[in-house]
C-alpha cells in the first residue's frame, strides 16, 4: 500500500536566522503552494521524490503530512479530565506557557493520551496548518494524518542538518529525549553541555549526506546517513497524529470508508489482520470437512439402502433409485400374493369408511386411481370436511379438498417429512 509523504513548507516569518523578511515576500511564499514530498510503496524505501503543486502530486493510498520541525513547539502537562472540551481546557491551562493567543494554536496530544495522564501537547499554528488542508483538500488530495519528523521520546535521537546563521551556512542538531525536542546550533559550547559521553553513545544519531563527516568529528562516533525523504519513513509506523480536534477529518461515504480500510492496513493492526485471515481460514477449512463428512454419511447411507435392495430383491441388477425400485418389487409380491396395499381400491374405500363422517350420507360417486380415491363433496359443511380430514390424519391417510371434490391418498414421503 503506496504512501505519499507530503513535507509542509515552514511557515514564513518576518525574521528568521537572523535576517529580516521583506513583506513582500510573503505573498509569493504563500501563494505558490509547492509541496516537497517522498513516494514509499511498504515505509522502507522511497521510489519517487520531488516537488509540485497540489493539484500535481503523485496518487498514493495513504497520504501523510509532514510538519517541519520549527513549525511545533512541546509542552509536557497533566491534561484535564475535560472529555469534549479538552481543547477548551488546554487551552486555559496552557494559556500562561504561551506567547500567542490559544484562539490562534492547534493543540494536539501524544497517542493513547487520556484525561488525568501527563503528556506531551504538540503546539502550533492553527490557522497556517488549516489552510495547508484546505488547499489539499480542494485538489483532492486527503490528508489522513499530520505527523511531525521528531518528538519528545525514551530513546535519545540526534538528526545533523544544513542550517544558516546569522546569513552563513553551517549546522544544527535536532535532539529529540525524554525531556523535549530542540534545535540546537553547533556553533559555540553550549551544545557540547548536552551530551556527556555516556549519552553519546546511548542515543540514536543520523545526518545529511553534506553534513555526516563534520557531524562525525564533532560527535566523535559514527552517525547515519539518512536524507530528509529516508528520515522522514520513520513517520509511516509512527502513531502521532497532529489531526485533532477541530482539525480531525471529517469524512463521509465511499472516503470513510477508504479511512478505514486504510486505518486496518496499518502495522499496529496487523495482529487483528492475521486473525481474521486465520479465522475465515479456520472457517473454510471446518465448512470443507463438514460437507465432506455430510457426503460420507450420505453416500454410506445410499450403499445401505442398495445394499438391502440387491439382497431382499436380487433379481434387481440395474440400481437407479433404490427406494423407488424397492417399493415397487414389494407391490408386485403383494399382488402376486392377493393382498390388499395402500394404493388400492379396497385400502382407500377402507380409510374413507372408517372416517366417513355419521350425519352424511353414502356418496353418490368416486373415481379412482392407483393411489388416489375422489367423492363429490357436494353438500359437504366446512366442519363435516375438517372432522373427515381430522379422522383420515389419525390413521395417517390425507385429505385434499378443491373444487367440490374430496381426495384420499397417503402423504407423500417429501409431506411425511
Amino acid at each position: 500500500m503506496s504512501t505519499l509523504l507530503l513535507f509542509l513548507p515552514p511557515r514564513t516569518r518576518l525574521r528568521a536566522l537572523g535576517r529580516a523578511a521583506s513583506a513582500a515576500d510573503l505573498p509569493r511564499a504563500e501563494g505558490l503552494r509547492e509541496y516537497d514530498y517522498a513516494l514509499t510503496p511498504d515505509g522502507r524505501q522511497i521510489t519517487a521524490e520531488g516537488r509540485a503543486a497540489a493539484s500535481a502530486l503523485p496518487a498514493a493510498d495513504t497520504v501523510i503530512a509532514v510538519v517541519s520541525e520549527s513549525d511545533i513547539s512541546w509542552r509536557c502537562v497533566e491534561l484535564p479530565r475535560a472529555g469534549r472540551q479538552m481543547r477548551a481546557a488546554l487551552a486555559g491551562k496552557l494559556e500562561e506557557l504561551l506567547l500567542d493567543d490559544t484562539e490562534t494554536l492547534h493543540f494536539a496530544l501524544e497517542p493513547d493520551a487520556v484525561g488525568g495522564d501527563t503528556a506531551w501537547v504538540a503546539v502550533m499554528s492553527r490557522q497556517w496548518l488549516a489552510e495547508h488542508l484546505a488547499q489539499l483538500d480542494a485538489a483532492h488530495v486527503f490528508v489522513e494524518r499530520v505527523a511531525p519528523l521528531s518528538w519528545p521520546d525514551d530513546l535519545p535521537r540526534g538528526h545533523f542538518f544544513e542550517a544558516q546563521a546569522n546569513g552563513e551556512d553551517g549546522i544544527a542538531l535536532r535532539w529529540s529525549h525524554s525531556e523535549g525536542a530542540a534545535t540546537l546550533p553547533l556553533q559555540g559550547g553550549l551544545p557540547r553541555q548536552f551530551f556527556p559521553p555516556g549519552l553519546v553513545h546511548a542515543a540514536q544519531w543520523t545526518a545529511t549526506p553534506g553534513v555526516a563527516t563534520s557531524a562525525e568529528r564533532w560527535l566523535g562516533t559514527t552517525v547515519t546517513v539518512l536524507t530528509p525523504a529516508q528520515r522522514a519513513l520513520a513517520v509511516v509506523e509512527s502513531a502521532w497524529n497532529l489531526r485533532q480536534f477541530d482539525l480531525a477529518p471529517r469524512a463521509r461515504g465511499v472516503r470513510a470508508l477508504r479511512l478505514v480500510t486504510r486505518a486496518l492496513m496499518r502495522k499496529p493492526w496487523q495482529p487483528v489482520r492475521y486473525g481474521l485471515v486465520t479465522l475465515a481460514l479456520v472457517q473454510l477449512i471446518g465448512l470443507n470437512l463438514w460437507a465432506w463428512h455430510q457426503n460420507r454419511e450420505l453416500a454410506a447411507r445410499r450403499e445401505a439402502i442398495t445394499a438391502t435392495l440387491t439382497g431382499a430383491f436380487p433379481q434387481v441388477h440395474a440400481i437407479l433409485d433404490a427406494p423407488v425400485q424397492m417399493q415397487k418389487q414389494l407391490d408386485l409380491m403383494r399382488a402376486s400374493a392377493g393382498s390388499v396395499g395402500e394404493q388400492d381400491l379396497e385400502a382407500l374405500l377402507g380409510a374413507a369408511a372408517t372416517a366417513w363422517p355419521p350425519d352424511r350420507p353414502p356418496t353418490d360417486a368416486l373415481a379412482f386411481e392407483p393411489g388416489r380415491l375422489t367423492v363429490s363433496a357436494q353438500g359437504w359443511s366446512q366442519p363435516q370436511i375438517e372432522n373427515f380430514r381430522t379422522q383420515l390424519q389419525s390413521e395417517g391417510w390425507q385429505l385434499d379438498a378443491s373444487e367440490g371434490k374430496l381426495t384420499v391418498s397417503r402423504p407423500s414421503a417429501q409431506g411425511r417429512s
